[in-house]
């Protein structure tokens, strides 16, 4: 029987020597190249470019000599060798589970999956989640959609891992998901902030008083606010949560995890003994840069056989830490989690903007709703940026009051973004509410 009250999944793995860890690492990953030569989009890849797995010595080998690949080329070669590209690495009558990514960005992919990845996986799903305080004794709540999409699926896994109860409710009514987490008394859930805020705001309307929920680990994932520290505390105190644990991956990198949290709610362990991170600069993916820099991230499969993905770039951006976290884990760590994808940044006036230093300036700000959008313009040559923000419904409605709240949010915002962005506060209930991924940037410059 495993000890509940451990921190720790696999001490042995979890507090491993980082050198130890690391050689072992690049072992499995000269294995991993050698494996991936023989699929005929890496041969064909690679070659191109002049690349062999034999020239790998070191990990700084493999950043400065093997290309990375991006979602655009599995796109185009699953387009000329469907249904899995030619990259699948296993028979097609060994394909045990098939998923396939959201397609918001326009054509999804398609996953085939091996039953020996999907078991392989199981390992580091229970530590993750275990990690963050999941434990047998927990019932765990989805309010992740279920469907084609590796996430919900995974992360339900994971909680069975552990041993936990789960009640995978999925899509549903919010006053369904309520019901349920009250009358259940489940003690763990699984969503995006943005539902997370909706959530309890459907709940104050219908007289339940979240700050007393029987919730108390909250596990955020679909979206970048579950590490901004506004938002992050706005969850805690609205549904008088113990930890927010945040978790970052692409479907790509599915079924393995590459970034989770844990209970010190400390930044994301970079899990490296199963996808190997790096961490490059945003136009040299063959340059890695310091530690404590911010680049792009780029993720490479140790042990996945079913479409191994090396050195994706998955433009998210980040940066990344050796100092030991305070749970006594010694792997690396993104000390502010994922901030953001490189094609999410927004360049206005010359300024770089994430839609998440927005959103952790306004949740900053005393006073405003759940909800905002980020509305882009061009006027002549230059492009313009507003924000609109909701209005917190117990506000005073006055005019002197919201003139005050306006210069307010317009001063965290350009403290956060450097460039000034007007405000205009709108009422509460405005914008529309989501299950999945918010969309809070609408863009209406002219194309072309």
């Amino acid at each position: 029987m495993r000890d509940i009250s451990s921190p720790y999944w696999n001490p042995e793995r979890e507090l491993q020597d980082p050198v130890e860890r690391d050689a072992a690492t690049l072992v499995q990953l000269r294995r991993q190249l050698h494996r991936a030569y023989q699929l005929p989009f890496y041969r064909r890849h690679w070659d191109a470019h002049g690349f062999a797995p034999e020239q790998v010595t070191s990990f700084d080998d493999f950043t400065k000599r093997c290309p990375i690949i991006t979602k655009k080329m599995l796109v185009q070669d699953q387009a000329e060798h469907p249904p899995f590209g030619s990259y699948l690495g296993i028979p097609r009558d060994e394909v045990y589970r098939i998923h396939g990514s959201s397609g918001t960005s326009g054509t999804p992919t398609m996953y085939g999956v091996a039953r020996e990845d999907w078991d392989h996986a199981r390992e580091i799903f229970a530590m993750t989640h275990w990690a963050s305080g999941v434990r047998p004794t927990d019932i765990v709540h989805f309010a992740f959609p279920f469907g084609m999409f590796f996430g919900g699926w995974a992360m339900l896994y994971a909680a069975e891992s552990v041993g936990a109860a789960v009640l995978p409710m999925g899509a549903a009514e919010t006053a369904r998901h309520l019901e349920m987490i009250y009358k259940m008394g489940c003690t763990v859930i699984e969503a995006t902030p943005s539902y997370m805020l909706h959530m309890a705001e459907v709940a104050r309307k219908s007289g339940y008083d979240t700050a007393a929920s029987p919730l108390r680990v909250f596990l955020s994932g679909g979206e970048p606010g579950g590490s901004i520290p506004s938002t992050r505390k706005l969850l805690l105190d609205t549904w008088g949560l113990e930890t927010v644990c945040d978790a970052g991956t692409t479907s790509e990198m599915f079924p393995f995890v590459t970034n989770a949290e844990c209970r010190e709610m400390n930044g994301m362990h970079v899990y490296t003994d199963e996808v190997w991170t790096e961490i490059v600069h945003p136009e040299d993916p063959a340059s890695p840069v310091p530690e404590g820099e911010v680049g792009n991230l780029v993720y490479t499969h140790l042990w996945r056989v079913s479409q191994p993905m090396i050195r994706f770039s998955s433009n998210d951006r980040s940066y990344l830490s050796s100092e030991p976290c305070r749970c006594g884990r010694t792997y690396p760590r993104l000390p502010e989690g994922l901030m953001g994808r490189a094609d999410d940044m927004l360049v206005i006036r010359g300024a770089n903007i994430f839609p998440s230093a927005i959103e952790q300036a306004l949740r900053d700000t005393e006073g405003l709703g759940q909800e905002f959008r980020i509305r882009l313009t061009r006027r002549g040559a230059l492009d313009e940026i507003t924000v609109e923000a909701e209005v917190d419904p117990r506000f005073p409605d006055s005019d002197e009051a919201r003139a005050d709240l306006t210069r307010r949010a317009a001063e965290r915002l350009k403290h956060r973004c450097v460039i000034r962005i007007p405000v205009t506060l709108v009422e509460p209930d405005t914008f529309e509410r989501s299950t999945g991924k918010s969309r809070r940037v609408i863009d209406e410059r002219p194309r072309g």
